[in-house]
């Protein structure tokens, strides 16, 4: 007898071009309605309602009423996570699309996964936090140093407000098209906002983009402290 959790059955709702598509577009943690995930699906609103509701039994999704609407998004981080991680295989296997892929430069450089920077410059951010020892790699997980917190603090990042989320803190999260690890979680999440809300970046409407201004960048990088020669590498490789 296997004891182990079920993934056929979770890999068999995946395995839907439509469910697959609803799961892709609700990555970038909006909530959409069942009428609107038909349209992204191409199936009938019937069609969808069916594909919703598996996916609601499953956790997969959780639906919240606004009035007469219903919008549907992601359960958790958890889920996001699973996502990203598959589509890191597909783009290793080549499945992937010529529309809407991690083949776009913009995609690449920057982009959400689930409520985080990802992409190029979520791998270099992370990368150099670890550096400058924002965080200690612990047995129990990534763990925020208390030099770590005077840095989120002098980047206007409320560490307190984000620890009381009921969510993981902070975590790395594999990115699939740079096959190496950004910040997650509630203070991944917390400093993408910031980023938003200091006009760094902003995030392209109905898309996963997040652009950056070209003094924003630069500031983003001096912040970490990313000398000149990291940047020129980067910007060459887009």
């Amino acid at each position: 007898m296997n004891d182990s959790p079920n993934i056929a059955r979770v890999a068999a709702l995946l395995g839907d071009p439509a469910r697959a598509a609803v799961l892709t577009a609700l990555l970038a943690d909006r909530a959409l309605t069942a009428t609107e995930l038909a349209g992204i699906a191409g199936v009938t609103k019937q069609t969808m309602s069916a594909h919703l509701a598996r996916l609601l039994d499953a956790r997969l999704l959780v639906v919240e009423a606004q009035g007469r609407h219903r919008y549907f998004r992601l359960a958790d981080e958890d889920v996001a996570a699973l996502l990203e991680s598959l589509m890191g295989v597909a783009f290793r296997t080549g499945a992937v699309r010529l529309v809407s892929s991690p083949r776009e430069p913009a995609l690449r450089r920057a982009r959400v996964c689930y409520d985080h920077l990802a992409g190029e410059l979520g791998v270099i951010a992370y990368e150099a936090l670890l550096q400058k020892d924002v965080f200690d790699l612990a047995p129990e997980g990534l763990r925020l140093t208390p030099a770590g917190a005077r840095w989120f603090d002098a980047a206007g990042v409320d560490v307190e407000a984000a620890g009381s989320r009921r969510r993981a803190f902070c975590r790395p999260c594999l990115d699939w098209s740079e096959r190496r690890q950004h910040l997650g979680g509630a203070l991944g999440a917390a400093l993408l906002a910031r980023i938003c809300a200091v006009g760094w970046a902003r995030r392209l409407k109905a898309s996963r983009v997040i652009e950056f201004s070209a003094p924003g960048e630069r500031a983003f990088l001096a912040a970490l402290g990313v000398r000149a020669s990291h940047r020129d590498r980067t910007a060459a490789r887009r």
